[in-house]
């Protein structure tokens, strides 16, 4: 089992921190994960061989770190890998014939900076989960073990379940599910992340509820309800659980103070409480950050810490969103997998759009090689027209038409720092967007019919109207929904 919420994910999510890998290897990965507490570190997957790529993984591996080429970990040679998790200086690889490995640069579980085989008595794991430094496997009977945290780093310990399906972490809290959907509790409670109805941390699982047909007992609107449903899902945040139920219906306990919860509120809850969306299909987080995001099968949600401020409650995110990972990088300062995750390239796009953005930047006002020119005011700025064409429908329509043998064009309109700032952001995707030119710009993206520059004004909008209220005529003006 993956874990993970996402499937066909777009490598160019991630073209920022890929831009200097040759694009030959990019094509070959199938499957990649994100690893390693707020650094750039992934292992990538291709058909038969598994890379590092990144500081804190190379140096936990021994291995050289090298932005322009991945680096082979022989060992998983022809093994295929069926989940990834991480705590906050460690690395755990779980394969599909049920080996457990551990990658790490810190002394105390003895790897010596290789990729360790942590279970050597012929068992069989089905699952894992990493806390800040404790890591659980699910044994293929449905017997919990423990590694780290409080016992050894190099005994597996018996925590006391049997029949489990399912486990979870957050930085310092666990959960295990039975196959009677039973839930089991454990580890730091001080928030009310347990979802035991109290703040004392609990040394051993316990029960949150009791099972039997199904039933599960929690509050909802001031009022004590009976729901006929089952949890199918468990997600832990940083100090906040998530419990995902048949019907659709999305629960949350445990720290509050960013939002992460959903409720509208930062007060903690240490009961499970009803987050207002319908019709959930699957959730995530991140145990390492205080937000979430939710599917309900056609838009995306988020809410809690973002790049935009404390969200206290669930907003359903603009644009046209295919993954959990596309959301993260709408909603945070770069693109992160929910665990190990499938890789997709658009047929019809070009390929691996950061390498060919950089590599044509020097097209762009290159007055060494042009056949086109824009005349503002007094100044000019040069562009090559076929690759103009090859980048926006505007202008592919325009310089095919009846200005198809012309050379020049005068523009009016707009001012010379805003256009070239249009034309910049088509040439390597970089636009600068403040308080003289962002009128301009929207009324650019929305004559030129330019979807990516919209959604960079937007971006800008969302976070520059809770401290000025003078943008709300071009909101108004240009009809931006969700603003």
């Amino acid at each position: 089992m993956t874990r993970s919420p996402d499937s066909n994910v777009d490598i160019r999510l991630f073209k920022n921190i890929f831009d200097s890998i040759e694009p030959e290897f990019l094509h070959s990965i199938v499957s990649l994960v994100s690893v390693l507490y707020k650094n750039e570190n992934f292992l990538m997957m291709t058909e038969n061989a598994t890379y590092a790529y990144g500081h804190l993984i190379c140096l936990s591996l021994s291995l050289k770190n090298d932005p322009k080429q991945p680096q082979l970990i022989p060992i998983l040679n022809d093994k295929k890998i069926q989940q990834v998790d991480y705590g906050r200086d460690f690395v755990a690889i779980l394969t599909n014939d049920g080996q457990v490995y551990i990658a790490t640069f810190q002394s105390q579980w003895k790897t010596n900076k290789t990729l360790k085989l942590i279970n050597t008595n012929n068992d069989q794991f089905k699952m894992i989960a990493c806390g800040f430094n404790r890591l659980l496997l699910l044994r293929q009977d449905g017997i919990v073990f423990s590694i780290g945290g409080n016992s050894s780093y190099e005994t597996m310990v018996n925590i006391g379940l049997q029949n489990v399906e399912l486990i979870a972490s957050g930085w310092n809290h666990f959960f295990a599910m039975k196959n009677t959907k039973q839930i089991y509790s454990w580890g730091s409670n001080f928030h009310g992340q347990l979802g035991i109805a109290d703040v004392n941390e609990q040394e051993k699982p316990y029960s949150i509820y009791s099972n039997y047909n199904y039933e599960l007992r929690y509050h909802h609107h001031n009022y004590n309800v009976n729901v006929p449903e089952y949890c199918i899902d468990v997600v832990a945040g940083f100090s906040h659980s998530l419990f995902l139920f048949s019907n659709g219906n999305l629960l949350a306990c445990g720290q509050n103070y960013q939002g992460q919860l959903g409720l509208g509120d930062n007060n903690n809850r240490s009961t499970l409480v009803k987050i207002p969306i319908e019709n959930v299909k699957k959730v995530t987080s991140e145990k390492f950050n205080n937000f979430s995001f939710a599917f309900d099968g056609s838009s995306y949600y988020a809410w809690g810490s973002t790049k935009y401020g404390e969200w206290q409650s669930p907003r359903k995110l603009d644009g046209h969103l295919k993954s959990f990972a596309a959301a993260s990088s709408l909603m945070l300062d770069r693109s992160i997998t929910f665990g190990l995750t499938s890789i997709k390239y658009d047929s019809e796009s070009i390929e691996l759009p950061s390498k060919v953005k950089k590599a044509t930047k020097w097209l762009f006002n290159n007055p060494d090689n042009y056949d086109f020119e824009f005349i503002i005011g007094d100044k000019r700025i040069v562009v090559r027209k076929d690759y103009l064409k090859s980048e926006s429908k505007f202008f592919r329509k325009m310089l095919s038409g009846e200005w198809s043998e012309k050379n020049q064009i005068i523009i009016n309109d707009y001012s010379y720092d805003s256009y070239y700032a249009f034309l910049r952001m088509l040439h390597d995707d970089y636009i600068e967007i403040n308080s003289e030119n962002i009128a301009e710009l929207i009324h650019m993206a929305d004559y030129y019919c330019e979807d990516q520059l919209m959604k960079h004004c937007k971006i800008f909008l969302r976070d520059a109207i809770k401290k000025h209220s003078k943008y709300q005529s071009l909101i108004i003006e240009y009809n931006l929904v969700g603003l």
